[in-house]
């Protein structure tokens, strides 16, 4: 299925009978693939419903493709019949580690960006994209203290994988924008960077100020609506590299249907415009 350049919105139990009734042009939902590795059952059921007429897009959130070891056969596998069964416009993961020998940490955990790193998960993508037999896009991580053994920044460690693998990237703006302010770095410069041609899907989410330390230390929650420097760095992305599909997440405080779509629409808003700007430019 071709990407659709279109804002979408990740897809909740709760919200199913809504998003099956839901007018299906432009919209579209993305699922992480982890909840649906069943044989079957209601999820399933409810999946293969609303995917007869609105796209699918599968995110991963378990794989831990920069583990210093292969990503788990069965669970590549269970990824697989999942691609064949719904077809999806996109299927990405997360440059993170969350497992090592067997045992899993519920996070999506930071590394050094060195060169022995950047061949180990190049390998450890190739592997993903030969199971499902397709391109998968890899997502920047949210960070929250420095770490020491960097040989290479992000944007360049992640344009060097996907020109390694043949990879996409999935921008996280909100992860961008969390990440520059626990490290003290801009994240303009960062979204300027990013190389427009790698760019096959956005993420837009909520971030929440720590308990403790408050706004020196922000937390990528995906419980709060989209914050307004999050909008103002989506903007400013999609204005140079015109539109892509857009996902709102939310994986806590979980709204009411109705304000998922609403800041969908204002991301839908925000893709015709960009794409009406660069129009006119090639017309001028």
């Amino acid at each position: 299925m071709t990407p659709s350049p279109h804002a979408g919105v990740g897809l909740k139990p709760q919200h199913y009978a809504e998003a099956l009734a839901a007018p299906a042009h432009g919209l579209w939902f993305e699922v992480h693939a982890e909840n649906y590795m069943a044989a079957g059952g209601p999820r399933l059921a409810w999946l293969d419903a609303i995917a007869r007429d609105k796209p699918i897009s599968l995110h991963g959130v378990g794989l831990s493709l920069a583990a210093d070891e292969p990503p788990d056969a069965g669970h590549l596998a269970a990824l697989r019949r999942l691609v064949d069964r719904y077809r999806p416009m996109l299927v990405s993961e997360h440059l993170a580690w969350s497992m090592r020998q067997g045992v899993y940490v519920p996070d999506l955990l930071p590394f050094p960006r060195t060169r022995a790193a950047l061949s180990r998960i190049a390998d450890n993508v190739a592997r993903m994209q030969d199971a499902v037999g397709r391109q998968v896009l890899i997502e920047n991580p949210s960070l929250y203290l420095p770490l020491d053994g960097h040989e290479m920044g992000e944007v360049e460690f992640l344009a060097e994988l996907a020109r390694r693998t043949g990879c996409g990237l999935l921008v996280d703006v909100n992860n961008i924008f969390v990440s520059a302010n626990n490290l003290g770095r801009s994240a303009e410069a960062y979204v300027d960077a990013v190389p427009a041609a790698l760019v096959g899907e956005i993420h837009l989410a909520g971030h929440d100020a720590d308990e403790r330390m408050g706004r020196a230390l922000l937390i990528d929650t995906h419980a709060a609506p989209v914050a307004e420097p999050v909008w103002a760095l989506y903007g400013r992305l999609i204005r140079r590299i015109g539109p892509r599909p857009t996902l709102i997440e939310r994986d806590g405080e979980i709204p009411a249907f109705p304000e998922l779509l609403a800041e969908a629409e204002r991301a839908e808003g925000m893709l015709r415009a960009a794409e009406r700007a660069r129009e006119a430019l090639l017309d001028a």
